[in-house]
């Protein structure tokens, strides 16, 4: 799978497993760093995630690489009964359980560490499912939106929001210096672990987006897919139904 880049090129372990010990270890800074290096607008394309899934009125919502579940958080308010958070990362996930515990969310969220790639779930069993910034970390791209559509009901919405690069002058270029220059230099600065976010950065730069995305979603059997771009073309959101 073209774009399947991994965290630590000199690791013996598979992807899955280094991803898994890069988010646990920045965990705790994860939330703060993010919002520097998105400058707070990743909160604005959640609110439209959030949007489109509460349209379709869900029971039951998967929010797949939760991390530390700001996803999930948000989905409250599409007044959905279930809402689940899963992720691989147990540190992430503690992260994430704290800030539901302290808005007193206990009731409506759950949060569970599984595989994107071998769901924990019967299949047809949610409404809708969601994806933020967690699709480039899958280890078999393919195998992990297959398990999504698997799980989703026949009718059901599944949104992905992800990093993209811009395609036009001067967007493309000024994305370009700051994803492969100065995001890498915030990471090397503020986190403990330096390969972390030049993963982060060159995994957003290989990975496929627009069309050769929206392809990809159609050949593994999802309908109705659409991409819409976000900020110039930084961020996309992608809706496909079953």
């Amino acid at each position: 799978m073209s774009g399947n880049i991994n965290p630590y090129k000199n690791s013996d372990q598979t992807k899955r497993q280094q991803v898994e010990k890069m988010f646990d270890t920045i965990s705790g800074e994860y939330d703060g760093l993010n919002r520097v290096i998105s400058f707070g607008i990743d909160v604005k394309w959640r609110k439209k995630v959030v949007k489109l899934v509460g349209d379709t009125k869900p029971q039951r919502v998967l929010d797949v690489a939760t991390g530390t579940g700001d996803l999930a958080i948000n989905l409250v308010k599409t007044g959905a009964k279930e809402i689940i958070g899963l992720d691989i990362s147990a540190g992430m996930l503690n992260v994430g359980k704290a800030k539901i515990k302290q808005k007193g969310l206990d009731a409506q969220i759950e949060m569970v560490q599984g595989d994107s790639e071998n769901l924990p779930f019967e299949d047809h069993h949610f409404d809708a499912i969601t994806v933020a910034f967690g699709i480039r970390n899958f280890e078999t791209l393919e195998k992990g939106l297959a398990e999504i559509l698997r799980v989703l009901k026949p009718g059901g919405i599944f949104v992905i929001l992800e990093t993209s690069v811009p395609t036009k002058t001067p967007f493309k270029q000024g994305y370009n210096l700051y994803s492969r220059r100065i995001l890498p230099l915030i990471g090397r600065v503020f986190s403990k672990d330096r390969d972390a976010y030049a993963y982060l950065s060159e995994s957003a730069s290989v990975f496929p987006y627009g069309e050769r995305l929206n392809n990809i979603l159609r050949k593994i059997g999802f309908t109705n897919v659409e991409d819409h771009p976000q900020t110039f073309g930084v961020a996309t959101i992608y809706t496909a139904s079953k």
